[in-house]
């Protein structure tokens, strides 16, 4: 059974290392290309865009494709679409891998918004020296804002323009909370604003955010294709690929 994994994530990577000890299963990891030198998954790997729902649908049928896993990024909110729209016109099975959203503990001050422009708008009015760890896409959503500063974290750097007053510090996690937490006090941080991406490799600046009682404004996920299936890890999607092949 030959299947297309869509990654990019941690849980991607750890589903393409199991099926590939396990015979009877073609696994074709598809990542984005979004970061220069990205964390490789074993066996067979394709990198870049479709071309739309249209040509993901050709790459499906030209390349023999029997299942789809959506294990992507869970802001990859335009393939998670494609994948969806693709797979239903082929008939073809589609399981959507999303490891859970953090949730607030008693201490957090967050403030949960629908998405970037609603994150600008609300950290332009409650923050000086801004920590903003959303990655390199987005930050162009910030670039208007002229008071505040910005520490802006991602592996690569941003295209495009950027709030006028920042330090760019580029970097790839996990990250530890002590560490965090003197990146907070160094830089003088008043407010984080992230993505509610969940998993463990970057909640220690969530920890360290709370400990020195820092607001963070918290982005949404943006919501799956109607009737998704989701699965929360890897062992259910692996269970659900091996039925799949019976």
């Amino acid at each position: 059974m030959k299947t297309l994994l869509l990654g990019g994530t941690r849980e991607a990577r750890e589903l393409a290392h199991i099926a590939s000890g396990e015979q009877g299963f073609d696994i074709v990891s598809s990542l984005a290309g979004s970061v220069r030198d990205p964390l490789l998954p074993v066996g067979e790997v394709r990198v870049g865009g479709f071309g739309g729902v249209e040509g993901l649908r050709d790459w499906l049928v030209a390349n023999g494709i029997d299942t789809v896993i959506d294990a992507t990024h869970p802001f990859a909110g335009v393939i998670s679409a494609n994948a969806a729209a693709a797979a239903a016109d082929l008939g073809l099975p589609l399981v959507h891998l999303r490891r859970p959203g953090w949730s607030a503990q008693d201490g957090d001050r967050w403030i949960r918004v629908t998405d970037l422009a609603a994150a600008a708008e609300t950290v332009g009015e409650m923050g000086e020296r801004v920590f903003l760890t959303i990655g390199r896409q987005g930050v162009g959503a910030f670039a208007g804002l002229t008071e505040p500063w910005f520490l802006i974290r991602a592996i690569d750097p941003p295209e495009g323009a950027l709030p006028p007053r920042h330090e760019l510090l580029l970097a790839r996690g996990p990250f530890t909370v002590e560490d965090e937490s003197q990146l907070l006090a160094d830089r003088h941080i008043d407010v984080l604003v992230t993505k509610d991406s969940g998993g463990d490799q970057t909640d220690a600046k969530l920890t360290a955010a709370r400990t020195a009682g820092l607001p963070v404004v918290m982005i949404d996920r943006p919501a799956l294709p109607e009737g998704a299936v989701v699965m929360e890890n890897v062992a259910q999607v692996w269970d659900w690929l091996r039925s799949s092949a019976e």
